[in-house]
């Protein structure tokens, strides 16, 4: 019983943080140091990226359909620039981030640098440049930063919504095309988990805690996509950089303390 709620406890954790702007890996290391969780393997970190997989797509089926339907039009252009980066960020430093997310040692540092982006970009004046609008550069752009948010609480929609509307890209659209572009990378950074998953030795595991989780990912991660897309077009993200400062702040002070 108490591995089922782990489970759910961790999918509901990696669903909502994947798509709010205060970063999934950060909440997932906080969450199993501060109480004593172990680590619950490679086969169920692929299985809740493979749940908020599902929410996107959920979400944005009709892009989707978009680009299957014609993989040489802009959008399928925009999505392939703007993984280029994040790709090329994840495989050089990708052992170097491991450890990082491991210990655990800087994403007090991390949460407080996520809090500065989100109320600093809401402090800009704001842009109104339309989806269709949205070019090459603007893609190769927010997917170096949505690469530079492979660290563990650096939030990548944070990053990447802070990203586009920096290039002055309407609201509503910024988180749009930050939640599309989120599906490559999470779609890359599954089949790498698999392809591990593959090479090491077989894990052994309780399918009814593995599925409930993974369901529970999905589910959460649909309500934080819209719930986010809400937030972004009526109002604003100085709330969620008041809450990673605090929680930054809190880390630092009981890795202080001895913790």
């Amino acid at each position: 019983m108490i591995v089922l709620l782990e489970h759910i406890f961790l999918g509901i954790v990696q669903g909502l943080t994947e798509f709010l702007p205060i970063s999934s890996t950060g909440h997932l290391v906080l969450f199993r140091k501060l109480f004593g969780m172990q680590e619950a393997g490679l086969l169920f970190d692929t299985m809740l990226h493979f749940g908020t997989l599902i929410a996107v797509v959920l979400v944005f089926w009709t892009e989707i359909t978009q680009v299957l339907r014609n993989p040489a039009g802009k959008l399928a252009r925009l999505l392939v620039v703007g993984t280029i980066p994040t790709a090329v960020i994840g495989l050089a430093f990708e052992d170097y981030f491991e450890e990082i997310s491991r210990t655990g040692v800087t994403i007090g540092w991390e949460f407080l640098a996520t809090g500065a982006i989100l109320w600093g970009v809401e402090s800009m004046r704001r842009g109104n440049r339309k989806f269709a609008q949205i070019t090459y550069t603007d893609a190769l752009l927010i997917g170096t930063l949505q690469g530079a948010a492979i660290l563990p609480a650096i939030s990548r929609s944070g990053l990447t919504i802070a990203g586009s509307l920096m290039r002055g890209i309407e609201r509503a659209d910024a988180a749009r095309f930050s939640f599309l572009l989120s599906l490559p990378a999470i779609l890359g950074a599954s089949a790498l988990q698999t392809v591990k998953l593959a090479k090491a030795p077989a894990e052994s595991y309780e399918l009814i805690p593995l599925i409930v989780g993974t369901g529970f990912a999905a589910i959460a991660g649909y309500v934080a996509i819209r719930w986010m897309l809400k937030i972004i077009s009526t109002g604003s993200m100085k709330g969620f950089a008041v809450y990673v400062w605090i929680l930054g702040g809190l880390i630092l002070a009981m890795q202080y303390l001895g913790w």
